[in-house]
């Protein structure tokens, strides 16, 4: 039986959701972390739905907190295996979110910080149905050479539109990370963005906010407030 994950949520503004937001948190963090930007949203997004499950294990780093998969730095292959394994848990709980909420995929938007950007690009890339977006904030894409898996394919036949931002000062996970994911995408004919955050490290400024909001109120068809 799949894992069943939890974690805080902000409703509509509007009161009905017309669309839904998932964030997926970093490497020892878990859904508080990321769930306040759902309200910073709401002006752009005023009809999306946002939760922000906590990952499934405990992190073996930060006890308090929560990871997606396990980071030893040991292993070259952690990483992919790691996505492998925790790929099914996602799924399962953004196929249920778009049940309750009455959503076809086309409504889903996935957003990730750092070891959630992992997962938000390796399950929104493959799911049986493209979601309108991937936000990526501070990551990495995982096994470039496994693309052609990436078979996510919108009612049009298009893959789904990605966006990657990244902190020019990140000692974490380097810049240069954005710079090879974005051309391993586009190698993959997998249309993809990206928004330099100049003097921001691990982390997300307000330039990037603004960015990600209007990203994905553009994937869903909406249109940006201008004030």
């Amino acid at each position: 039986m799949a894992t069943q994950l939890t974690g805080p949520r902000v409703t509509p503004k509007s009161g009905v959701a017309k669309q839904l937001v998932v964030f997926l948190h970093g490497y020892g963090a878990d859904g508080k972390d990321l769930i306040e930007i759902g309200k910073q949203w709401q002006k752009l997004l005023p009809d999306a739905a946002f939760v922000a499950p906590n990952a499934p294990e405990p992190c073996g780093m930060s006890p308090m907190g929560r990871q997606w998969f396990a980071l030893s730095m040991r292993d070259p292959n952690e990483r992919w295996i790691g996505v492998e394994k925790a790929r099914p848990v996602v799924d399962a709980f953004l196929d249920e979110e778009l049940r309750s909420h009455n959503l076809p995929d086309s409504a889903l938007a996935i957003v990730g910080f750092s070891q959630g950007t992992m997962m938000a690009l390796h399950v929104g890339l493959r799911r049986a149905r493209a979601p309108a977006a991937i936000l990526g904030y501070s990551g990495i894409l995982v096994g470039p050479e496994h693309l052609a898996q990436a078979t996510a394919r919108t009612p049009k036949g298009e893959p789904p539109p990605v966006l990657l931002v990244h902190g020019e000062a990140d000692e974490t996970i380097p810049v240069d990370a954005l710079f090879q994911s974005a051309e391993d995408l586009s190698k993959a004919n997998i249309p993809t963005q990206w928004h330099l955050s100049r003097g921001i490290g691990h982390g997300i400024d307000g330039g990037g906010l603004l960015h990600g909001g209007m990203f994905l109120a553009s994937s869903f068809g909406l249109r940006i407030p201008t004030k």
